[in-house]
């Protein structure tokens, strides 16, 4: 044991010593150099107090960091298994690497799933399949009747990523991608910057509690700011955040180190300071105050439409905005729901394991509270959490989502190799860093291509998917379609699986669903405290 722990250690002791006595021989000098650091290095290692091991296994000891430094790759590269779903699976990675190549996703030799294993979902397909529809009309309408100016989105769009945590060259690339096949990206909290601008692809501009973009001294929504940039045609829709997948309830600051002046001014924060993002808003705090600032947004903005990102946690306050939707007659056009599981930024460990509701389950709540309310044919439903595949987005719209966002699959197109790195701003493609160095390797008319083909290629493996289940529109879509093994002898579909509420069964006092009823029956308008 004693030679094992200080075998290295001695080793280089004895070289030095040996090389020590030739010198100034050439090749004496470098061994006494080299071995002479190593024998420093050992003694500094068997006096120093912090690591156990090293004082135990001086120089030694030191390949534990460097081997767990590198564990990740060697997972990722050598270990990792096809559908190890770790946040995403390798055949999840190569698909979008292959659709945004537009080299073919195409496999040989059956599936690698094991179609008995409980959680196996697929669609029924038809005995009287149809031609495939057009990918160019998988679009749908925006706005109620208190919107002005409409907006037709792409069924699939850029979900939020801010300007600061992704960097300039990769808003650019998602930018032009999006305006090369005209669906939308959505801006993060960050605001708009220079270069969500400079190709005038479609924005969605996310408006988060620090109002970075819209705010006056005090961290305030400022009216004026948000008028001046919202009434900017390329701005096609405002999405009041609430909360996020990632770190639902949690507020963030950009450390002063990381603004630049370029972030200070896209997001009307000062340098030398913290940029802090509030856990809540600060511009209402009731349900009915928040009703009342949709429809000051709506206005100030020329009557674009207006909604709002959450992610679903305790459901009476969801209940609570619907009732004020009710009490005031102010509706939002559209609410985007956001799962647990999803998050391009770094949140603590507790928040993104355990904390907010997983997407599919959020989503089927707000679509049947809208639905028992009878409000759902005048609210739109967006959802974001894990989606990169034609199958994700059927599986998203038979659960009650008009459309889907997607982060990560995007970041996918662009070049990210799910490094782990998007905290720590040394991503090694330049995706998700403020480095200029790093963000070279990302050349934007490439990657912008790799976005467009991505999207267009996976809403035409939809088409054809809904062609073989007898549809032509991803509208046409109902759970009844889907199916899922629940166990080794038994599959169901998801009408079977799910609760699904009747037009006004809420408000008829006949709801069916008791956690509904009951959630419905303490919910408020007037504030998000339990009745």
């Amino acid at each position: 044991m004693f030679l094992k722990r200080f075998s290295i250690f001695g080793c280089a002791l004895l070289a030095a010593v040996v090389s020590g006595a030739f010198l100034p021989a050439a090749w004496a000098v470098s061994v006494f150099a080299i071995s002479g650091v190593l024998v420093l290095i050992g003694l500094f290692d068997l006096a120093q107090p912090v690591h156990s091991i090293r004082r135990n296994y001086p120089i030694i000891g030191r390949m534990r960091w460097f081997f767990e430094d590198i564990r990740p790759e060697i997972r990722q590269y050598l270990i990792e298994d096809d559908h190890e779903q770790l946040p995403f699976s390798r055949s999840q990675r190569s698909l979008v690497y292959a659709r945004s190549k537009n080299e073919s996703s195409e496999r040989a030799f059956g599936t690698q799933l094991d179609v008995y294993e409980s959680g196996y979902e697929f669609i029924g397909h038809s005995n009287r399949p149809v031609p495939p529809g057009d990918p160019a009309t998988f679009r749908v309408e925006i706005g109620g009747d208190a919107c002005r100016q409409p907006y037709r989105a792409s069924i699939l769009n850029i979900s939020a990523m801010s300007f600061g945590s992704l960097s300039a060259n990769a808003i650019l690339a998602l930018n032009q991608g999006a305006k090369l096949g005209s669906f939308a990206h959505d801006t993060g909290e960050g605001s708009i910057s220079p270069h969500h601008r400079h190709h005038g692809g479609d924005l969605i501009w996310e408006i988060g509690s620090g109002y970075f973009g819209c705010r006056n001294a005090d961290g305030g929504f400022d009216p004026r700011a948000f008028e001046e940039k919202a009434t900017d045609p390329q701005v096609k829709m405002i999405e009041i955040k609430l909360s996020q997948g990632a770190k639902p309830g949690h507020g963030g600051i950009l450390p002063a180190s990381k603004i630049t002046e370029e972030i200070a001014q896209t997001r009307g924060v000062p340098m030398g300071q913290d940029c802090v993002s509030p856990a809540r808003h600060s511009a209402f705090s009731t349900p009915n105050e928040m009703m009342a600032f949709i429809a000051e947004l709506r206005q100030l903005s020329g009557g674009k439409p207006v909604g709002f990102k959450l992610c679903i946690g305790q459901p009476w306050e969801f209940m609570g905005m619907v009732k004020a939707m009710m009490d005031t007659g102010i509706l939002p056009d559209f609410v985007v729901v956001d799962g647990a599981e999803g998050g391009t930024g770094a949140s603590p460990l507790e928040f993104s394991d355990h904390l907010g509701m997983p997407m599919r389950e959020g989503l089927l709540f707000v679509h049947n509270t809208l639905v028992g309310t009878g409000l759902r044919d005048r609210i739109r439903i967006g959802a974001a959490g894990k989606i990169v595949s034609a199958f994700d987005i059927a599986a998203t719209r038979a659960l009650g989502a008009d459309w889907v966002n997607a982060a990560r699959g995007f970041m996918f197109a662009l070049g990210c190799v799910q490094s782990l790195s998007c905290n720590t701003n040394r991503c090694p493609v330049g995706v998700a860093t403020q480095d200029p160095l790093l963000q070279r390797a990302l050349v934007v008319p490439e990657k912008a291509e790799r976005v467009f083909n991505f999207h267009r290629n996976t809403l035409h493996a939809l088409a054809e998917m809904l062609a073989a289940a007898g549809l032509d529109h991803p509208s046409q879509i109902g759970p009844h379609h889907l199916v899922r093994r629940v166990s080794q002898t038994e599959v169901r579909l998801f009408s079977q699986l799910h609760t699904f509420l009747a037009e006004g069964e809420l408000l008829s006092g006949s709801c069916h669903s008791s956690f509904y009823k009951n959630v419905w029956d303490i919910a408020r308008a007037d504030s998000f405290e339990l009745l």
